[in-house]
């Protein structure tokens, strides 16, 4: 059919008709998120409950005239969120010049003539005319076509391309609507049509997907857990600021004035200063940024930084096969008689169907002609009957030496349907046993996982008649199997173990059968614990997939809704977890994953939706990305125990003081003074080593165990606190300013040299030593310290 003349049948639209359609349904776009101005994406740094809070302390601060507090607070805020921002920012830009956007033209029949338009002008109602390499634009319906293969992957998971066929022009064909229909996104493999537009923009399959991407994104484990450890600190500090208030209140309750509160409220809100973390925002932002800044050498662009750190609590990793786990490249392995024994014949028939086949250049026809060179030169090409999804078979005409050949490969059962005899080193039988010993043959191949195609043929009369049609597909002989694999990456089974030995297990989520799927993973040494399709799980309820899910490791046949299921079931049963995919019907899996992983040729809307993108589709940058998330985590956690624990410590030191000395143990600008040297001291930790042990195990967030951790640690250092104290006041019978003093040089020595405790479950220095920055540094608060009342 010659579709360069066919199109002048259709007339298409008028600009007048254009301008209308175009005022009634809008620009066919698809409005992603948008990304938020420098101002507002600054201020949404501010708005988490750890940063409301130091906001709020330093306006009472400033209120009460403890200005130097109050701008010191609010310097910590805002270094905090401009770093935050400043990476997140350039993080974005980066990622914006990645994204490849879908075709921005395509070919319209416009008043009886072609026009190149830009897509965002195509309206219901468009005839368009697409050829192979284009992206298709919108939703709609094949008018006419000529060899047309759409790669629809990206939508539906299926690595093969999809004829679509005009149903009018599909002859003896069973009309199939879904062969007929296009969908915006996919991709022409090959051949021509011409498609009348039926839906643009966000009515469409793509934009429905985009749609449902800008609802309220779920919150990741480590945000989660940073909110409820920072209400957790709100807690603390009102209880601790109470009590200090009311005991001081109580204590010079005989001459109560205005001064005696002021004093109270300066003593409590230092008390509130001391035990916040409050240099946890900067922390964490700069130990995030440092990661990110490795993983960009690496060809690793992270989009959001607290992936990074979801990235090290990760103990899930779902993903497709291809391309992640594969080559991506059909490669035929065998060429056997029905009996399994290798067969030249089968080979040669296999070679001459794929070498004269000129429909789509699918890759099972790649891989039979990439396998090995046959001379075909004798042969000529007589005629071609293509293939269709009723029948999942096509058949080749071909004639050599004055005889003449129909040879049919398709799906096995597909094609036994039309062979009545078996062929085997060169002598046919119809025997029924035959056909069983076939069967038993192709469930053995489809059990090893291969993509099996069934291979058959017959002489027929060798006259002038070149026009032949699925009718003459009958009486043939069965010869064989071709099967195919697709190879898995060089190193994948490496990278597969070191995974397993950081804690995380791999789970296969596809659109391809589970027989591929469980050989690929038995070949790569991934050992199969359960497999469940589309169709089984369609049939569970939460419950009973939360339950199946913890065993299962392979789920194939299944849909993109399917997918962001498993994934929140996943998240239900409290696992940290990654997806790492790059079609459109990845995407809402993408968005529910704890870290969405997508690649540098993905569709527009999974780059979009991902937290990280690879340049490159490999596990070794994902390993390379946990172990840098678990080191950010660990020096994180660091920060929070190390902090939390003698702030504690020290706070509640001074609550038990305040109620039997005369006098503050320390004035209130000490505690400040005390508390910013020692946070300084620790502002090293994101570049500290992390202990080899830490690595190899997932990195959660822990509230019990920090709280845990603050009481002991704290209830000890205040121990050491009131030896202190006793020594100072009732051994040494010190004043009010010495005892301060004294108290101040002792308290930020102790708990600087603690730091070298606390960052190890190892002997410090002999097995395990801080990074030069780190020891320097606390040598140098340590030397302040112990100058600084001279």
């Amino acid at each position: 059919m010659d579709l360069d003349k066919k199109y002048k049948e259709y007339k298409g639209l008028s600009s007048e008709e254009v301008s209308q359609l175009i005022h009634q349904y809008g620009e066919n776009s698809i409005k992603l998120k948008k990304r938020i101005g420098p101002i507002l994406s600054f201020l949404e740094k501010v708005m988490n409950p750890l940063m409301i809070l130091m906001v709020g302390i330093s306006i009472v601060s400033f209120a009460v005239g403890q200005r130097t507090s109050a701008m010191f607070v609010i310097a910590m805020v805002i270094l905090s969120a401009f770093l935050d921002f400043l990476n997140s920012y350039r993080s974005g830009k980066a990622v914006e010049k990645l994204s490849a956007r879908v075709s921005s033209k395509t070919t319209a029949i416009r008043s009886g003539e072609k026009q190149e338009i830009e897509t965002r002008y195509v309206v219901p109602g468009d005839i368009l005319f697409l050829s192979a390499g284009n992206v298709i634009p919108a939703d709609g319906q094949v008018l006419a076509s000529d060899d047309f293969f759409v790669n629809q992957s990206s939508l539906t998971g299926e690595s093969i391309p999809v004829e679509k066929i005009s149903i009018k022009d599909q002859g003896t064909r069973e009309p199939i609507e879904d062969d007929a229909k296009i969908f915006m996104g996919t991709s022409v493999v090959s051949g021509f049509a011409i498609v009348l537009v039926e839906k643009t923009g966000l009515s469409t399959q793509f934009g429905k997907i985009a749609e449902d991407l800008n609802k309220a994104e779920p919150r990741t484990n480590f945000e989660v857990a940073i909110t409820k450890f920072s209400y957790f600190i709100m807690k603390l500090v009102f209880f601790m600021a109470g009590f200090v208030m009311i005991v001081y209140l109580f204590k010079n309750s005989d001459h109560l004035n205005r001064s005696i509160i002021l004093e109270a409220i300066t003593f409590a809100l230092a008390i509130t200063i001391g035990v916040t973390p409050d240099m946890l925002p900067a922390i964490i932002t700069v130990s995030l940024s440092r990661g990110s800044m490795k993983m960009a050498k690496k060809e690793v662009i992270v989009k959001h930084l607290t992936a990074i750190e979801n990235f090290g609590s990760m103990d899930v990793l779902c993903t497709d096969k291809t391309g992640t786990l594969t080559q991506d490249q059909i490669t035929l392995v065998k060429y056997i008689d029905y009996k399994g024994v290798d067969s030249k014949k089968v080979l040669e028939l296999g070679h001459l169907s794929s070498h004269f086949h000129t429909g789509v250049n699918n890759p099972l026809d790649a891989a039979i002609n990439d396998f090995k060179d046959i001379d075909v030169a004798h042969y000529k090409k007589i005629d071609e009957i293509p293939y269709d999804f009723t029948r999942r078979r096509s058949s080749m005409v071909v004639s050599s030496g004055g005889k003449r050949f129909l040879i049919t490969k398709g799906a096995p059962e597909d094609v036994l349907k039309v062979c009545t005899s078996f062929e085997l080193n060169g002598r046919q039988s119809k025997t029924v046993a035959t056909q069983e010993i076939i069967s038993k043959q192709f469930n053995d191949l489809s059990g090893e996982g291969f993509r099996v195609l069934g291979l058959a043929y017959k002489e027929i009369p060798d006259d002038t008649n070149t026009s032949y049609d699925r009718k003459t597909e009958m009486d043939m002989v069965f010869v064989g199997f071709l099967a195919f694999l697709d190879p898995p990456k060089e190193g994948v089974s490496e990278t597969i173990a070191q995974l397993a030995e950081l804690g995380i297990s791999i789970k296969i989520l596809t659109g391809d059968n589970d027989l591929l799927a469980q050989k690929i993973c038995r070949d790569i040494g991934i050992t199969i614990s359960g497999v469940l399709s589309g169709a089984q799980i369609e049939k569970m309820d939460d419950l009973e997939l939360m339950s199946a899910v913890k065993t299962t490791n392979i789920f194939a046949r299944i849909n993109p809704l399917q997918k962001e299921r498993i994934i929140l079931i996943l998240k239900k049963n409290g696992q940290a977890v990654g997806y790492l995919g790059d079609g459109i019907n990845d995407a809402p899996a993408l968005k529910a994953a704890d870290v969405g992983i997508s690649v540098e040729n993905a569709v527009d809307i999974a780059k979009d939706t991902a937290d990280i993108i690879l340049v490159k589709k490999s596990l070794e940058s994902l390993r390379e990305g946990v172990i840098e998330g678990r080191k950010t985590f660990h020096n994180t956690l660091k920060y929070v125990l190390m902090g939390l624990s003698s702030n504690f410590g020290n706070m509640f030191s001074m609550m038990g003081a305040v109620t039997f000395l005369p006098f503050l143990p320390m004035m209130p600008a000490q505690i400040l003074l005390n508390n910013f040297i020692y946070d300084s001291s620790q502002f090293a930790l994101p570049t500290d080593e992390v202990d080899e042990e830490d690595l190899k195990q997932p990195a959660h967030w822990d509230l019990k165990f920090i709280r845990r951790y603050m009481l002991v640690f704290g209830l000890i250092s205040s121990a050491f606190d009131f030896l202190t104290f006793f020594l100072l006041y009732f051994y040494f019978h010190l004043g009010e300013h010495q005892f301060q003093t004294g108290w101040f040089i002792e308290s930020i020595v102790t708990q600087t040299l603690v730091i070298y405790v606390i960052r190890t479950r190892k002997i410090p220095f002999l097995q395990s030593s801080p990074s030069r920055l780190l020891f320097f540094n606390t040598l140098g608060v340590v030397l302040l310290a112990s100058i600084l009342p001279f």
